[in-house]
């Protein structure tokens, strides 16, 4: 998979105040990839210099194989986390002119956003200003401006702020179906549980520093336990925990009386001895569940995080 955007070597200064420190990422292209990291670790500041809002004391990038150029804000939709509608702009107004920036014509520009009004059935917010709309609906129409150029990189900053469950829901298939049409989109929020549906590479800054990146399955792997989850049918609880840590690293056991069941988390050093457990607890009652316990997008992050400060 060829890459879309490269950052090399990126380090930024604000007077004495390092936001970024020789960072360097790389976004496949037509993949969903989240910029993830505490708040001022320098997510924004790196967003900013790739929408050349603000440029790097050193390093470069590229869009598609060549050096980023100003022309190239016409092939970049970003959709900040302050917003910056004109509250006092009328919708549809706003949207042709914000379109023609990005290189569009009045023609294109109108039939563009049609397509899009009619799909979230906002037609009728045409002719009011963004201070008569809700939090919620200005951030459709921010939406709506951000992609209808159908440019080649998305970067969207905490998209999801503002909106409800339900619309939350319908923002989340459209970035989908926009990577599925070839986008590339760059995702970056605090919500863990949108990373885990989306993103399908990472990458993780703290302190002015890149301290993970790659492809999110691989991430999991890396940070994998070795942790299985049991459910165990016996009527000989107290032996079998107590045989099993002579083997093993029992972490948790908890029995459930209604179900007569006992619930174990086990660390396993060698996982080629997973077969030889199995068949064990298969011994010793009724096997209602064995699963390997995988780290969420939330697990990781934390840790690495608290590694990344005790270094």
């Amino acid at each position: 998979m060829s890459n879309l955007l490269v950052v090399e070597n990126i380090i930024k200064n604000f007077g004495d105040f390092r936001a970024l420190n020789n960072v360097s990422i790389e976004v496949p292209e037509g993949s969903i990839f989240g910029l993830l990291g505490p708040n001022g670790a320098g997510k924004t500041t790196l967003i900013r210099i790739i929408n050349q809002i603000t440029m790097p004391d050193q390093g470069k990038v590229y869009l598609g194989g060549n050096e980023l150029q100003p022309h190239d804000i016409q092939n970049i939709g970003y959709l900040p986390e302050e917003r910056g509608l004109y509250k006092n702009m009328k919708v549809g107004e706003q949207a042709i002119y914000l379109a023609m920036l990005k290189g569009m014509t009045k023609a294109a520009a109108k039939s563009s956003l049609k397509y899009w009004f009619d799909k979230f059935d906002i037609g009728s917010w045409w002719n009011k200003k963004i201070q008569e709309l809700s939090k919620g609906q200005a951030q459709k129409v921010q939406f709506v401006v951000t992609v209808m150029h159908k440019p080649k990189l998305l970067i969207f900053d905490e998209v999801f702020s503002g909106f409800d469950p339900i619309n939350a829901n319908i923002i989340r298939d459209e970035i989908l179906q926009l990577r599925n049409e070839g986008a590339t989109v760059i995702f970056s929020t605090h919500r863990m549980e949108s990373v885990e549906e989306l993103c399908d590479h990472i990458a993780l800054i703290n302190k002015a520093d890149k301290i993970l990146e790659g492809n999110l399955i691989e991430i999991k792997k890396q940070f994998k336990t070795n942790t299985f989850e049991i459910g165990l049918v016996t009527n000989t609880k107290e032996a079998i925990q107590k045989e099993l840590a002579e083997k093993f690293e029992v972490s948790t056991a908890n029995f459930k009386s209604l179900e007569d069941e006992l619930k174990l988390n086990i660390k396993i050093e060698d996982t080629n001895a997973v077969p030889d457990l199995i068949q064990f607890l298969n011994s010793k009652g009724t096997l209602n569940h064995f699963i390997e316990l995988i780290p969420s997008a939330h697990d990781i992050f934390v840790k690495a995080v608290k590694q990344s400060d005790n270094e």
